[in-house]
């Protein structure tokens, strides 16, 4: 048994189906359509468009790629930009850095 849905993940999902809808009809596309071209079943395609948390990431993927918008899956955790995950390396980085001295016999001077 899962664990139950974080009521902000519920809401994120209810309105990705949302938009995921409203893009579908600006395009003029019926469920069906949309459903062909990401191939996947018209049941499939309301249930995405429903919020619901079991729809396989590969359906929302292909429905933002039919709508043109894969970039936007792209750039979700684009790491250069991870504010908290860039916080915490900077605080691993060392105070000082000193030049390494050469092992003995190197030949180095």
């Amino acid at each position: 048994m899962s664990s139950p849905i974080p009521l902000p993940v519920e809401r994120a999902l209810v309105r990705l189906g949302q938009s995921i809808s409203l893009a579908r009809r600006r395009r003029h596309m019926s469920q069906q359509m949309l459903a062909e071209r990401i191939g996947a079943s018209v049941n499939t395609v309301r249930r995405m468009e429903d919020g619901f948390a079991g729809t396989a990431l590969q359906h929302i993927a292909r429905a933002l790629h039919v709508f043109g918008e894969l970039d936007q899956l792209n750039a979700l955790l684009d790491t250069a930009q991870d504010s908290v995950g860039l916080a915490l390396m900077d605080e691993q980085l060392p105070q000082r850095v000193r030049a390494r001295r050469p092992a003995p016999g190197s030949g180095a001077f």
